[in-house]
């Protein structure tokens, strides 16, 4: 099987660590579970500015290789490697936050998996003229039997796949959203993942 495995917070607490974050920074008190939305600027009520700031500090090789494993992530991915399937991470981080991603990777025990850095939400308006690994006529060329992913913006990545069964990372900021159908799975955590894929 091919499986595409989104990073943050799929793979890693992101926004756990935003929450924390936005509290040093700018001494807003917003917990992990009060993100609401997935755009980061609405959920912590940051200027403009204030959310450039922050993710430009957010993407710093010193702060992403800080993010904690999401439980059982590489436990799970492991186990399907061993099985003989393909897993490609598939983020929408800036190349320029690369190196530091597969660092990440390689001391969570995830040196075999392939990394993609795609431009899933247009995110060089952050970091200026940033590139990206992954071209989206070189994306849609590809094949996915799974997904994992948590933002329901990037469910329409989906739609050239009709037979992809996505496993909804349950997350905060995708409680109220609607799944497409009924290929679309939310899952708690990497064990109702694990016991999806099949």
């Amino acid at each position: 099987m091919n499986i595409y495995v989104d990073f943050d917070d799929c793979l890693c607490e992101t926004a756990l660590h935003f929450s924390g974050l936005v509290k040093e920074m700018f001494d807003k008190d917003v917990p992990y579970e009060n993100i609401q939305f997935f755009n980061l600027q609405k959920s912590f009520s940051l200027t403009e500015e204030q959310y450039q700031e922050m993710m430009i500090k957010a993407h710093t090789p010193e702060v992403l290789l800080t993010y904690e494993e999401t439980p059982g992530a590489s436990e799970t991915i492991n186990r399907w490697l061993d099985e003989g399937h393909n897993v490609s991470i598939i983020t929408g981080r800036p190349y320029s936050a690369y190196e530091a991603s597969r660092q990440w990777l390689d001391e969570h025990n995830l040196q075999r998996v392939k990394l993609y850095c795609l431009d899933k939400y247009g995110r060089d308006s952050f970091i200026k003229d940033s590139e990206f690994s992954l071209k989206l006529e070189e994306y849609y060329k590809m094949h996915f039997d799974y997904a994992i992913e948590d933002s329901p913006l990037a469910f329409k990545f989906f739609d050239h796949l009709p037979a992809l069964k996505v496993m909804v990372f349950d997350r905060p900021w995708n409680h109220n959203a609607e799944l497409p159908n009924d290929n679309y799975h939310r899952c708690i955590d990497w064990k109702t993942i694990r016991e999806l894929v099949k």
